[in-house]
């Protein structure tokens, strides 16, 4: 798994990230529309001077990214010779490095990234295909690391060969997203068809599992794949209601993505103090 989502990093990058530039913003956003659309501050010091947007969304996303960065590092750090500690490790590194990635381009310094010297600003940049590679790859992570806690021999080995094809199809298709300026291959949504089943099936396993012999590690699980549920059910029924627009008109900067991300930091808290302290893998 990591031989091929190094492989195919390089490979994005040799492909040229100058194209991704190319695909414009829908509806069509000159930089100047840009900031009417958008919360945004601008930031001046000594010859430092840059526009920040959506500065308190931008708080949100990086303190889950570094929250999920000190968890991620708690779990090597504790893992001993458990190798489902480390894949829980990596899966939550992963992730916050790709939090940290999309706070950047998606809010944080969206204007900078994708607008400035620019006619019309692009719809998206090299750091939110990083972003979406190594969301994929830390949920795959996360699947290998419940095969080694929950399972043992031929399913065991099925399970972890399932998640390095599952990575290396998706890692494919961006590539050829990348490559052919296809939207759908670089989106959000394709994102989530990709991670979604791996969630749900790790949701029933954990229940299936529990069911049986009632471990403390299958409960722990099981809650936090229900709360990761409800947080993305409240992420879209913000999104639906477009409850954001409403705040924002009335200078209230809280969107669909501070719901998101602050359910996120939960999460990981949630992971960090009841997950970890039962991750053990399983002998027979």
């Amino acid at each position: 798994m990591k031989r091929a989502f190094l492989l195919s990093s390089i490979l994005l990058v040799v492909a040229g990230c100058a194209r991704l530039a190319s695909i414009p913003y829908t509806p069509k956003q000159t930089p100047e529309s840009w900031l009417t659309i958008q919360p945004y501050i601008t930031i001046k010091f000594h010859t430092i001077d840059f526009i920040l947007v959506q500065p308190s969304s931008s708080i949100f996303v990086y303190l889950l990214g570094f929250v999920a960065l000190g968890v991620g590092a708690y779990f090597l750090r504790v893992r001993s010779t458990h190798k489902s500690k480390l894949w829980w490790g990596i899966a939550l590194l992963l992730w916050g490095l790709g939090a940290l990635l999309a706070g950047t381009s998606y809010q944080a310094f969206s204007f900078e990234i994708k607008c400035e010297g620019q006619q019309y600003c692009s719809w998206t940049s090299w750091w939110e295909v990083f972003y979406l590679l190594f969301s994929a790859a830390s949920v795959d992570a996360m699947v290998v690391a419940e095969a080694f806690s929950c399972l043992t021999g031929k399913r065991r080995r099925v399970l972890i060969t399932y998640a390095g094809i599952n990575l290396g199809l998706y890692l494919l298709l961006v590539l050829v997203g990348v490559m052919t300026l296809d939207v759908f291959l670089i989106s959000f949504e394709l994102l989530l068809i990709v991670t979604i089943p791996n969630i749900v099936f790790l949701f029933f396993l954990n229940t299936w599992r529990y069911k049986e012999n009632k471990a403390r590690l299958d409960l722990a699980l099981i809650i936090a794949w229900i709360w990761l549920g409800l947080t993305f059910i409240a992420y879209f029924f913000y999104l639906f209601r477009d409850i954001t627009a409403g705040l924002w008109a009335q200078g209230v900067w809280f969107s669909e993505n501070d719901v998101l991300h602050i359910g996120l930091i939960i999460w990981m808290v949630y992971i960090g103090r009841f997950v970890l302290p039962e991750v053990l893998d399983k002998e027979f």
